[in-house]
């Protein structure tokens, strides 16, 4: 299990998202990163995708849908659930404080 978040620097947000895809996160329920976590955005549910980028600390992320992936130990538990923040943008399930040990949005396609 990879633990991802200690010592990571921030990276800058492109924004080069599609305007369908900000539109979908704009009205998804907001959830907020583990406090003290830095977290790493991936391309797909596990830490072997592409980083894409790092949230700040404090960071709060939407969740458009969600899907099962790599297993991961976390602040919040340990969970393969991977939350969908964006168009190919992935965050363990494990750092988001949803309130819940299942799922919160519909699966991912």
């Amino acid at each position: 299990m990879a633990v991802e978040n200690a010592g990571i620097t921030d990276i800058a947000d492109t924004g080069d998202a599609g305007s369908t895809t900000e539109a979908v996160a704009a009205t998804a329920t907001r959830y907020p990163v583990a406090p003290g976590v830095r977290l790493k955005v991936r391309s797909g549910p596990g830490t072997q995708y592409q980083l894409v980028r790092t949230l700040p600390l404090g960071a709060s992320v939407p969740i458009t849908c969600q899907k099962p992936g790599e297993w991961v130990a976390g602040t919040y538990g340990t969970t393969n659930i991977w939350d969908n923040i964006g168009s190919g943008q992935y965050v363990s399930d494990s750092y988001v404080k949803t309130g819940s040990d299942g799922y919160v949005a519909g699966r991912c396609s």
